[in-house]
């Protein structure tokens, strides 16, 4: 923990004392990281004692509950405060919804409400007097990059071929007006991400998540799932590194990614300089259909456990009910806190260090009180970190009777006893559909354009990760990208010209 204190207060100082960090040149990023990196390290004796949050020390203090983000149910009476919006022929509608073929598109539009979402994600002293473009326009033209077109650059998105005024259907979509040749610069966008608060993040999907679960893609019995996937930076080499017993610190040009350890691909080095995302995933317990709802953006350096709660507990903190969670072997819960902390149960596949009680079949899990013990027990509860199990032979002609206890607790483990142990119908449910949660990746890094981001802070990245989050949503609720959908629900051709 020593190293990553030492980084975290490196980051904050640099941050602190140049707020113009990204403007600086390389050379100068270099001096200035190996100066602040010395520096620290010789002021520091080695044995101080970690005053720094767990949030501080995973570089994401910022990505925290806080005073302002809404719950599903506040979002609900935020919604209720706007009137229906006017439909009479009286007050048509500023933008000529007429030019919106595209089906999917079409029923994005609809669903958002401009009002609530200017009001999401405006300032407090925003008044519509004082700009050109509304937030809502940023918002929508990030949504459509995401949608249509993720692999291109903001740079060629932000163009005519994109946005001019043959494009009649992208220009009603995003509210540019017809009859002129404004467009959204991709400057704007990157100040719109870079301005965007992790709580405007944060209530403007709560409010996508509100509409989401209001339709009926997902079913009554859900499972959650946590995985993370890395995300690469176009940082490769340290400006400043400095090996501190046995561990190294590493100042890269973005100051708040660092090296990380990558997944095994045969194409790809094993190690990667950037940031993980780790997302929460929703899964229908009966159709296995996924869908990823919320993430978090650490330093890739950091394990997967360690950022488990946080997680869960931000998913709480917005109104998220969750009860079981499945994950992969790095997001055990070592010693039972996360369900001390959460309520939620964790489901992970049993570590191989784990070692089994005696008396436990390996193979079934079934538990025997000892070696004469004829009939397996059954499972009781789960409580203060122990399981207990009592003796399931109702005959009372167990020659064992008179000096048996009848009864035996199991402590907690990353084994086969975990808060859920195995052997329940629930524990192995969860197991099986826990594959369904790798869906939701290749959706946000190939469809909507997450593999291809040209990283350059982490606020930024977070904010493009809640879009594709977003995008996602609203594609799963449109439904018009299903295999199965009929064919008279297939979208009518678009004849805006191509440019």
């Amino acid at each position: 923990m020593y190293h990553k204190q030492l980084k975290a207060l490196i980051r904050k100082q640099l941050k602190k004392e140049y707020p113009h960090w990204k403007q600086l040149s390389k050379k100068e990023k270099k001096r200035l990281a190996k100066e602040v990196l010395h520096t620290v390290v010789e002021t520091s004796d080695g044995q101080q004692e970690l005053t720094m949050s767990p949030e501080e020390l995973l570089g994401i203090e910022e990505q925290v509950p806080v005073e302002g983000m809404m719950t599903l149910e506040e979002m609900q009476a935020f919604i209720d405060t706007f009137p229906p919006a006017p439909t009479d022929a009286l007050f048509p509608s500023p933008r000529s919804r007429r030019y919106v073929y595209d089906r999917e598109l079409r029923f994005i539009d609809d669903l958002l409400d401009d009002r609530i979402l200017n009001a999401i994600l405006s300032d407090e002293g925003y008044t519509p007097s004082m700009r050109t473009f509304f937030p809502s326009m940023c918002f929508r033209a990030e949504l459509l990059k995401a949608l249509k077109y993720p692999e291109i650059s903001y740079r060629k998105f932000c163009e005519r071929e994109y946005m001019g005024r043959e494009r009649k259907q992208n220009r009603v979509f995003l509210g540019l007006p017809l009859h002129t040749a404004n467009l959204i610069d991709h400057t704007q966008l990157s100040h719109f991400r870079t301005e965007l608060s992790f709580v405007q993040m944060i209530n403007v999907l709560v409010y996508i998540l509100h509409v989401f679960f209001g339709g009926d893609v997902l079913g009554d019995r859900l499972i959650h799932a946590i995985d993370s996937t890395e995300i690469a930076n176009e940082s490769f080499r340290p400006l400043a590194s400095l090996d501190i017993q046995g561990q190294k610190i590493r100042i890269y040009d973005d100051l708040d990614c660092d090296c990380g350890k990558r997944r095994e691909k045969r194409d790809k080095s094993p190690y990667v300089v950037g940031y993980r995302m780790h997302t929460l995933t929703a899964i229908d317990a009966d159709t296995g259909r996924s869908v990823a709802l919320m993430s978090i953006l650490a330093p890739a350096n950091h394990h997967d456990s360690q950022l488990l709660t946080l997680l869960v507990t931000l998913a709480q903190s917005i109104g998220l009910d969750l009860n079981v969670i499945t994950a992969d072997t790095a997001y055990h819960d070592t010693d039972g806190s996360f369900f001390t902390t959460t309520g939620a149960h964790l489901i992970t596949p049993p570590t191989e260090s784990a070692t089994i009680p005696e008396h436990v079949d390996p193979e079934t899990a079934q538990v025997s009180c000892h070696d004469w013990c004829e009939v397996p027990m059954h499972y009781v509860g789960y409580a203060d970190h122990t399981h207990e199990y009592h003796c399931a032979n109702e005959s009372g002609r167990c020659p064992c009777a008179a000096w048996c206890p009848r009864a035996r607790l199991i402590p907690y483990d990353t084994g086969l006893f975990q808060s859920i142990p195995t052997g329940c119908a629930q524990h192995d449910q969860a197991l099986d559909i826990r594959k369904h949660a790798e869906r939701p990746f290749n959706l946000l890094k190939h469809r909507e354009g997450l593999e291809q981001a040209r990283v350059r802070s982490q606020h930024s990245l977070l904010a493009r990760c809640t879009i594709a989050s977003i995008a996602t949503l609203l594609i799963e609720l449109a439904g018009t990208r299903r295999k199965n959908r009929p064919e008279a629900e297939h979208s009518a051709p678009d004849r805006s010209p191509t440019g």
